[in-house]
């Protein structure tokens, strides 16, 4: 039985699905989540929001972290009209957050930040969504599911929220929350071969 790989980078996030998503195309990693403060600032666009709070999250791990691996961070927003959506508080406002969305066209904005080497790198990636019309009951019904409690918008493409989504314009995995494609530029130039390393 061949042992496990070391960790290649840190991942500064807690999320399974930025975790599972580096998995899925081979990238091992130390979780090593930093607590940083995600509102918005007043009259903040969307791309400057995620890009900044990508890049604190990077900055406050590669601070704190003593491991010498390069720190990947991300960020997502959705973001509908230009108001960025955060995650629901409650109830109440899950269920606002999903109407609001039914039958709308929103964006995605994801961001992504490497620190390695005393440099920064930062990418980021807008996707299209377009929700079918939702009726309230089943906006009841996906609350009690437990799964809008802890997702940007309130919603998870890659679960049960998949239903409501008619089409997508953009990167699915950006959606998800890391986008594949601009981590992997990322990782790239930090040296990190991924589809070397999985051969």
């Amino acid at each position: 039985m061949s042992a496990e790989r070391a960790p290649e980078i840190i991942l500064a996030s807690a999320s399974p699905r930025r975790r599972e998503l580096l998995a899925q195309i081979g990238v091992h990693c130390l979780v090593y989540p930093v607590p940083v403060d995600e509102t918005p600032l007043p009259q903040e666009k969307p791309d400057h929001y995620v890009r900044r709070v990508a890049a604190e999250k990077s900055l406050r791990a590669r601070e704190s972290c003593s491991e010498p691996l390069p720190v990947l961070a991300a960020d997502t927003a959705v973001v509908l009209h230009g108001r960025i959506m955060g995650k629901p508080q409650d109830r109440r406002q899950a269920l606002a957050m999903l109407s609001t969305l039914s039958g709308q066209r929103h964006c995605v904005y994801s961001a992504v930040s490497l620190r390695v080497q005393g440099q920064h790198h930062l990418l980021h990636n807008v996707t299209e969504v377009q929700f079918r019309e939702l009726g309230e009951s089943e906006i009841r019904r996906y609350w009690q599911s437990g799964e809008p409690a802890d997702k940007a918008g309130a919603y998870a493409i890659q679960g049960l929220g998949s239903i409501f989504v008619k089409n997508i314009q953009g990167s699915y995995s950006g959606v998800v929350g890391l986008p594949l494609y601009e981590t992997a530029e990322l990782l790239q130039r930090a040296g990190i071969d991924i589809i070397g390393s999985r051969l």
